[in-house]
């Protein structure tokens, strides 16, 4: 029983809401950083490189579905694992 340590690909648009048609759960096995204009982010909900966008919340703000309001960012985008 061996287990793999090979990660997958990071793909350009990733988002960690499991509805989004670009949330991919094999990358979220393992540990993704993410820096944006140089520094590291822990608040990002989703990501585009290719587009250079992040998308953070915005504050404690909570829409009518009690998801947090997302506020998209753009400047140089760069994901990585851990």
């Amino acid at each position: 029983m061996t287990q793999s340590t090979e990660r997958p690909a990071l793909p350009d648009h990733l988002s960690i809401d499991p509805r989004s048609p670009h949330f991919v759960a094999a990358v979220f096995e393992h540990d993704v950083g993410i820096r944006f204009n140089g520094q590291e982010r822990q608040d990002v909900e989703e990501y585009c490189v290719s587009e250079g966008w992040v998308k953070v919340p915005a504050g404690k703000t909570l829409d009518r579905k009690g998801r947090p309001l997302l506020m998209k960012l753009k400047g140089t985008v760069e994901a990585y694992y851990r």
